[in-house]
């Protein structure tokens, strides 16, 4: 018996799906390769023709400017390069406060807009309905020029317990460094946070073969108290303090923190609190009714149900949108040039870019640093996020 076996139509090489694919794609690739190209050499020529700095020259040379406040060594006679240090840092600093004070804010926002207490709910609510609806930049100018500038002169600070002061000046506090025994310090501290991590391991393995529970948080606490403190008494305090007192017209010792700080950060932490206090609010709605009322029934106090299962299961749906909450704060942050923080982009955009003119390298590596920051803090929280999902499954 013979078989007919069915010849399939042969296909041209262009009419083939997946290579016109690869084709188009190729193409696509090319025509955005010379729009690039054709832009970089245009910017090029007419920054060449006007003297513009084309190259990363001016990144050594001297700034010739100072800053009013650095969390590394500057001077006048620092580097363009350590500038964009110190407004980087200022900037981290900012947006890692902020965020922290953020979170706890709208965290009690958000819970308090579900309390039965009326007026704590009411309240709540004002809050939120308030602060997310007046624009971020008036609220940083609002703390800045109504609150903080008209504090009291050094001579008449606001004193808490003479050893913290606050005035027009910016807030004093007690400046504290390290000597020449922080090492064995930081050594005890590593040592307890260890033993406490192994013995918070055994305690849960412990509970679930034999039900039988351990006080992991009081040994914890036990450790991280005991253990520094044992070391300092043997080897010597690992840290001096500096207590400000006044001196003539000024503070002499300790540390200031400038109020466009100040202002920047309870600015930034209460505006975005009224977002989060909405996601917050949204999670806990999410988890069904029945979960509360099967641990009323079981006898379980309030903070409990919201700690041990209301919050757990609703930080699934808190994570991703609060991933934008802090993105947006820290994009945010560059709000500070009009209120006079030297954050990166008073610091690097507005003096170094007008020193040295390099306007395209300049705006150039603002934006890969912002950039970069979104890009971290995503990851980050995409773990948290792939973490909580974990434990729900489980």
């Amino acid at each position: 018996m013979n078989e007919i076996s069915a010849q399939q139509p042969r296909i041209s090489f262009f009419n083939n799906p997946n290579v016109r694919s690869w084709l188009y794609q190729a193409c696509l690739v090319c025509a955005c390769a010379l729009l690039l190209w054709g832009a970089v050499s245009n910017a090029s020529y007419n920054m060449s023709m006007r003297g513009i700095p084309t190259d990363f020259e001016f990144w050594n040379r001297i700034a010739g400017f100072d800053i009013n406040q650095t969390l590394i060594p500057y001077s006048s006679q620092s580097t363009y390069g350590q500038a964009f240090w110190v407004g980087l840092l200022n900037t981290l600093m900012v947006a890692l406060i902020s965020c922290v004070l953020a979170c706890a804010i709208g965290f009690m926002i958000g819970i308090g807009r579900m309390s039965s207490n009326w007026v704590i709910a009411r309240l709540s609510t004002v809050y939120v309905e308030t602060i997310r609806n007046i624009p971020l930049l008036l609220q940083l100018l609002f703390w800045y020029n109504a609150v903080l500038k008209p504090l009291p002169a050094p001579r008449q600070s606001i004193s808490f317990f003479d050893v913290i002061f606050l005035n027009n000046r910016g807030l004093i506090l007690p400046d504290v460094q390290g000597t020449a025994h922080v090492t064995s310090f930081g050594l005890a501290l590593c040592a307890a946070i260890s033993v406490s991590v192994i013995f918070a391991v055994f305690a849960r393995n412990h509970h679930s073969k034999t039900g039988v529970r351990h006080p992991i948080w009081p040994v914890a606490c036990a450790c991280l108290i005991g253990f520094p403190l044992l070391a300092a008494g043997i080897f010597g305090a690992p840290f001096t303090a500096s207590i400000p007192h006044l001196r003539g017209f000024n503070f002499d010792g300790g540390m200031r923190v400038l109020p466009e700080c100040v202002a920047l950060i309870i600015g930034l932490s209460l505006y975005t609190a009224s977002f989060i206090a909405e996601i917050v609010r949204a999670g806990i709605q999410s988890v069904p009714s029945g979960q509360r009322e099967a641990a009323l029934s079981l006898g379980l106090p309030h903070v409990h149900i919201l700690s041990k299962i209301i919050i757990p299961q609703a930080m699934r749906v808190i994570v991703p949108p609060l991933t934008n909450q802090f993105l947006n704060l820290t994009k945010n942050s560059s709000l500070a040039v009009f209120i006079g923080y030297p954050d990166l982009v008073q610091v690097f955009m507005g003096t170094v870019l007008n020193q040295t003119g390099a306007a395209v390298q300049v705006i150039a590596i603002t934006m890969l640093i912002y950039l970069g920051l979104s890009l971290l803090t995503s990851a980050l929280m995409s773990a948290v996020n792939k973490r909580w999902t974990l434990r729900e499954r489980a």
